[in-house]
């Protein structure tokens, strides 16, 4: 029986810890262990999870991680042959682990991505929307959950292949891990890439994986409920007042993170630079000149970490081992 680390970074999470780790600790997989990172203590979290769960093993850097680097180091310190990650927000049905497991019986799977709905913890209301099936991106450079916002009425009940898995409820095979690693100057693995800290991180990932001739599978036996803060407007680009709306609630921090990363993402893993994504950028720029100009204070930042992701995107492509075609086929 494979061994799974499950994984969860907690940033002063109490309002979900209950139900969330609560869901972790009877999964029917029995050989498991579970591994919290304290990225944010303030109210407490820490001390409730040694209370409540001594299970869990514990590890406080003292000092917050972000996203990449706090799963990095839980990925090169743990001797498992499975990591499945799990946001503070999300719920895992008892045999989530068991049933994402069975698409990596393919060798090739190198990541996996279970059906993901969407839940008000408020409430404690379980939706009948979706959060995630997994990630698609398109020649554009853009990329969204498949499936979010819709109603489920089984149009994701077939274990596809997928470009991408969303961080917030994915499992990772160790190897495949270790096959797409950068080596750090200081010496560290880097897996999550650490430049983008957080988002897009989980589809760069991924994209590298596929790059390096692995494959991202859909396991639709596998349901988790996540209470996702942060979601794509309903209407998507179509419906543009309705768009700018939703993305002024998002927080500037985000909004800059977003900016950088998703063009970090397409420039390292694309293996060619379309028509398309020039002609997106082109119009998404002058939609943040004209609604969110305060989202280009990343540049700076942007800049100096271009010179990192050029180096990437060589790497990336002299390990590629896929053809043009078959990178092209996995494009919505």
């Amino acid at each position: 029986m494979p061994k799974v680390t499950l994984v969860q970074l907690v940033y002063n999470g109490m309002e979900y810890l209950p139900d969330s780790i609560g869901s972790l600790v009877v999964q029917t997989h029995t050989n498991k262990e579970i591994i919290v990172v304290i990225n944010g203590n303030e109210d407490g979290s820490k001390q409730y999870i040694e209370k409540n769960f001594p299970e869990v093993k514990i590890i406080d850097p003292r000092e917050n991680l972000k996203f990449a680097r706090g799963h990095n180091l839980v990925f090169g310190s743990q001797d498992a042959d499975f990591f499945q990650l799990v946001n503070q927000d999300l719920i895992l049905e008892p045999n989530y682990v068991e049933e994402i497991l069975k698409v990596f019986v393919n060798p090739k799977v190198g990541a996996a991505n279970g059906k993901i709905f969407q839940y008000d913890f408020r409430a404690k209301k379980r939706l009948p929307t979706l959060d995630t099936t997994g990630v698609v991106v398109y020649k554009s450079g853009r990329a969204r959950s498949r499936g979010q916002n819709e109603l489920d009425t089984g149009q994701f009940n077939n274990a596809v292949e997928l470009m991408a898995v969303d961080g917030a409820a994915c499992m990772f095979r160790k190897s495949a891990l270790e096959a797409v690693k950068y080596k750090r100057p200081d010496g560290r693995n880097e897996y999550f890439d650490e430049d983008m800290d957080m988002y897009w991180e989980d589809v760069d990932l991924s994209w590298r994986m596929v790059n390096a001739g692995l494959a991202c599978r859909f396991a639709p036996g596998a349901i988790g409920f996540h209470g996702r803060t942060a979601s794509a407007s309903p209407g998507g680009y179509k419906k543009v007042w309705s768009f700018v709306k939703h993305h002024r609630k998002i927080a500037p921090w985000i909004r800059r993170l977003n900016y950088k990363n998703h063009i970090f993402l397409f420039l390292k893993n694309c293996p060619k630079l379309y028509w398309q994504f020039f002609a997106r950028e082109f119009f998404y720029n002058i939609y943040v000149l004209i609604f969110e100009p305060s989202t280009l204070k990343i540049l700076p930042k942007f800049f100096r970490q271009l010179p990192s992701i050029w180096q990437k995107r060589k790497f990336i492509k002299n390990e590629r081992k896929i053809s043009l075609a078959e990178a092209e086929r996995l494009f919505s």
